[in-house]
This record gives C-alpha cells, structure tokens and sequence, in this order.
C-alpha cells in the first residue's frame, strides 16, 4: 500500500505526517505567548478568526531550540478533528512512500523521538521518520 507524506525538516532531519492530516502550510504567524505554559507550548495563533494551539516540535522532540535568526514555518494539523500549529525549519514537498519499505525506528534514534515515530523509510542518502502526529502533538 502507498502512503502520502507531507514532509518538512526539523533541526536537519527529514519527517513526514499523513497527508490528509495536514490542513496547511504557512509562514510564522504573530503570535501570543501562553504564561506558564510548558516549553513545547510556543503560543496560540489567529488563523482567519480561529484561535489554535502553536506547538514547537524542537522543544517536543528534545532538538536545539531555534536561534534568533531562524525563520521557522507552521504546518497546520487536524487532530480530533482541530487544527493544531506545529513549528518546523522548513516545509517540504509530499512524497509517495510504499508501506512495505517502512522500517522500525533505529535502536541509535532519541528516546524523544522513538516515542513519536512510527517507522523509517530510506530515500537516497537520506531517512524520512514517519511521525504519528498525535503523539507528537501532545503536550
């Protein structure tokens, strides 16, 4: 069976997320900040009149934070049927994977991101983690 991935990068690497999860994808937003919020919180956002939680997947998934300079991208996911903001380096293109490739996460893989990910495909000279979104987005 194929997959469609909606890919994007993240401190270097290469994830992917179902597609028909994925509602769109935007440069960063003004946004306000949540006090005493955890650190994976960065916000809320106004998406056209829709208040929506901002996630920072580097802080979820233990990477380094982003710098002063990094112009980060939000990749908007359904969940439960609500749209969620994650913040990511770049957005990528969709790629069509073969469900049969998938591999299980490497024993060498973050803890952080073995909870979150659901396989591993190898494309040429590079690894796509197929990230189960749910997992990730939770706070």
């Amino acid at each position: 069976m194929r997959h469609q991935l909606a890919t994007f990068r993240l401190d270097g690497q290469l994830y992917g997320v179902d597609v028909a999860r994925v509602q769109e994808a935007l440069r960063l937003h003004a946004h306000t900040s949540v006090p005493h919020s955890p650190s994976t919180v960065a916000g809320l956002v106004n998406l056209r009149g829709q208040v929506v939680l901002l996630l920072d997947l580097r802080a979820r998934l233990g990477r380094e934070p982003f710098g002063a300079d990094d112009e980060p991208m939000m990749m908007v996911v359904k969940l439960d049927g609500e749209p969620v903001s994650l913040l990511v380096d770049q957005v990528g293109e969709v790629l069509e994977v073969d469900s049969d490739t998938m591999g299980t996460p490497p024993p060498t893989l973050d803890p952080e991101l073995r909870e979150v990910v659901k396989g591993v495909y190898t494309l040429d000279g590079d690894l796509l983690l197929h990230l189960d979104v749910t997992l990730a987005a939770q706070v």
